[in-house]
């Protein structure tokens, strides 16, 4: 298997990506696959550049039993080369990230996080932000759910 490098986006890089970013290198890992995936995260904007992954995110997701780690950084066009795959966690960061792309070949490395979720049927990851608890659990449900899907994905 060719080594896979895959990066997730959100707005900020501090709560939806870092999760995915977190959620999925476990999955990778547990599946023994470390060595062929690469996995990081980016956000569409840098205002949280350098920071710690939401101390309310992490905890949800250390709650189940994944590792927590990272730093926020702002999507650079040197991401288009650097990875196969783009996810992007809502319709507004894929606008906003296909914007950016200057040739097809680049657009097509951008694909919507949700298109792998199998048991969840929403659009977008919701941003938890600025809500309760209960929006960081469906945050880390449905990345749980696509990260199943975008391993089958990347290993058919």
């Amino acid at each position: 298997m060719k080594k896979t490098h895959v990066l997730f986006v959100c707005m900020g890089n501090i709560c939806r990506s870092p999760a995915g970013e977190n959620i999925f290198r476990h999955v990778v890992k547990e599946a023994g696959l470390t060595s062929s995936i690469e996995i990081d995260s980016a956000g569409t904007i840098g205002f949280h550049s350098g920071k710690s992954p939401d101390t309310r995110m992490s905890r949800t997701i250390r709650k189940r039993g994944y590792e927590v780690g990272g730093y926020a950084r702002q999507f650079s066009l040197n991401d288009f080369e650097a990875f196969d795959l783009i996810l992007t966690m809502d319709d507004e960061n894929y606008a906003n990230i296909v914007k950016l792309a200057k040739t097809d070949e680049q657009k097509s490395r951008v694909q919507r996080f949700t298109d792998f979720c199998r048991e969840h049927d929403h659009p977008e990851v919701p941003d938890p932000y600025y809500g309760g608890g209960e929006g960081f659990e469906l945050v880390a449900d449905l990345i749980e759910d696509g990260s199943a899907g975008l391993l089958a994905h990347l290993t058919k």
